[in-house]
């Protein structure tokens, strides 16, 4: 292909890519081939010879389209949004062309200035403490990782030679174990790490200490606490973690569980971090930490100054297509020092001298893409203001999207959780529920008299009692509405993403399952949410007129 060919199938892909955006609303969303459907599509080998581009371009529609499901749908309301704009697209487009590794500074001086620059914007547009601000006198900065998930095992890897460096240099210090090698001791300790992450806690935390090779813990948390781990919560299972001879080093937190949104008690867990200044603790805020660019939501960054490190994905809810995930950290030394290793090849004036940044240090990987360019368009073409009111027109709509659950739609969905940060977690609410309004009441020992206790700070009106006596059968009566609410609520899901209208992500919450509606696709407004809440309502009707007799098999 020459410059000419390329000018002709750039606009072209460009006039392809232009119209596959403008006809989303009118696509299926989820893609119903079946596995394997490309293989007899495709030939058993590659082409001998090279191929036209219009000929390759015809396949995209044909063999390639039919497979995809459409995270940039305004009808996508699953997992967390993966949005992609036109400003983004050029920032790949100009990445792709230029190629450059970037691992260190001279590789392209621009690549590592770019970035630094940009994510001192975004550290402070976030309102984060100005420690993770790169010209910080500790020595903080931001980096961009390629998803969340691994910024987690970054740091993760960070915090166990942190950890491990600083317990032999005590033990050092005091004297102790000096019959013993340092690799011995480091062997010994290493055996003992735990990580830790709430129930709520993203699964990459536990899949980050199966690649460290270290112990993973999970906290419970509860309804009352708005399923947000508590300082309390968090002392009690360092202490359980200590009782056992083991050593808690890394800690993630969350600004916005998957599950719910829930935010942890950064102010209660900071407090316990002085008592345990050796455990790191990462701020997970993939998705939900958009929202800090908003100054009603600044508050929440009360107790980030006693953190280690912070992550928000500009490719979720900002408007920036995959991947661009920004991490940052009040002090990049503990970093620098478990993933730095320069060989000869690697050598340079520049880096010997100690006043440039080389990224590969901040990684596992060792070459990288040039990502901060399209955040970089992102953030000037929609402007702070622009991205500001994206976020705050789709936390809107989802207020409006629960106040219909709460209001029409009351005696069909009980609200589990929400709506936060433009999430609403709902389940059915069965005919038999309706009456007692589907919460706990527990005979204290007179006949006919009942107490009914609400936990106080429960999201939503799926309210919890305390038990307080009776021999039980109110409990299994419950129970048994509960694992019938689960069949039926799983049922509607599953018939609505297999309809394709819209589709939707499915939770379990405690013992509870229930149906996520999260929509911050940058086309999407409120006729697609209103379509969505009709689909729940009229596919919920349809189960519920023959549930009697529900059936539900694991496939």
């Amino acid at each position: 292909m020459d410059a000419e060919e390329f000018r002709r199938a750039a606009h072209s892909a460009v006039d392809e890519i232009i119209d596959y955006f403008s006809n989303l609303d009118s696509k299926r969303v989820v893609s119903d081939v079946s596995p394997g459907y490309l293989r007899p599509l495709l030939p058993s080998a590659p082409p001998k010879e090279g191929e036209k581009w219009e000929d390759i371009q015809k396949d995209i529609e044909a063999k390639i389209m039919p497979g995809l499901t459409h995270w940039q749908s305004p009808n996508f309301m699953a997992f967390f949004p993966a949005n992609a704009t036109y400003p983004s697209l050029l920032g790949e487009l100009y990445s792709a062309a230029f190629t450059a590794p970037a691992f260190n500074w001279l590789c392209s001086p621009a690549c590592t200035e770019l970035e630094t620059i940009v994510l001192d914007w975004l550290c402070s547009a976030f309102h984060l403490p100005a420690s993770y601000l790169s010209t910080s006198s500790t020595g903080g900065g931001g980096v961009i990782q390629g998803s969340a998930s691994e910024a987690i095992v970054t740091v993760m890897i960070a915090a166990r030679e942190r950890c491990v460096r600083e317990h032999v240099d005590a033990q050092d210090k005091n004297g102790l174990s000096r019959s013993k090698s340092e690799d011995e001791k480091e062997w010994q300790l290493r055996s003992k790490l735990v990580a830790l992450g709430s129930e709520m806690s993203h699964s990459s935390t536990q899949k980050a200490s199966m690649i460290a090779g270290v112990k993973y813990r999970s906290i419970p948390v509860s309804a009352a606490d708005r399923y947000a781990l508590t300082g309390r919560g968090l002392k009690n299972a360092l202490k359980e973690v200590e009782k056992q001879g083991l050593v808690p080093f890394y800690l993630t937190v969350t600004l916005g569980t998957t599950s719910t949104c829930a935010v942890d008690r950064f102010k209660e867990i900071a407090e316990v971090k002085k008592e345990y200044p050796n455990l790191w603790v990462h701020v997970d805020a993939a998705y939900a930490g958009a929202a800090l660019l908003l100054e009603e939501y600044q508050g929440l960054t009360e107790g980030l100054e006693m953190f280690d490190s912070f992550d928000v994905n500009m490719h979720k809810w900002l408007l920036t297509n995959f991947d661009a995930s920004c991490l940052f950290l009040p002090r990049r030394e503990p970093l620098i020092t478990a993933l730095s290793i320069t060989p000869s090849y690697l050598q340079n004036n520049y880096s010997a001298s100690g006043l440039v940044t080389d990224y590969r240090d901040w990684q596992i990987p060792l070459g990288r893409r040039f990502r901060a360019l399209k955040i970089w368009f992102v953030i000037r073409s929609y402007g702070m203001n622009g991205l500001k009111t994206h976020v705050r027109r789709h936390i809107e709509l989802g207020e409006k999207f629960a106040g219909w659950v709460r209001d029409e739609g009351k005696k069909l969905f009980k609200i589990v959780s929400g709506p936060s940060f433009a999430l609403t977690v709902l389940r059915v609410r069965l005919p038999e529920e309706r009456a007692g309004n589907a919460i706990s009441a527990v005979t204290n020992g007179d006949e006919g008299s009942t107490e009914v206790k609400i936990n106080e700070g429960v999201a939503g009106d799926d309210v919890t009692a305390v038990v307080n006596g009776g021999n039980g059968m109110e409990k299994k009566a419950e129970t048994k509405i509960l694992e019938k609410a689960n069949l039926v609520t799983k049922e509607v899901y599953e018939k609505i993403n297999a309809a394709g209208e819209i589709l939707l992500t499915g939770t379990m919450i405690k013992d509870a399952y229930a149906i996520r509606v999260v929509s911050a696709n940058e086309q999407t407004d409120e006729p697609h949410l209103r379509r969505a809440f009709e689909s729940l309502v009229r596919t919920t009707k349809a189960v519920l007129s023959g549930s009697s007799d529900v059936r539900y098999v694991h496939q």
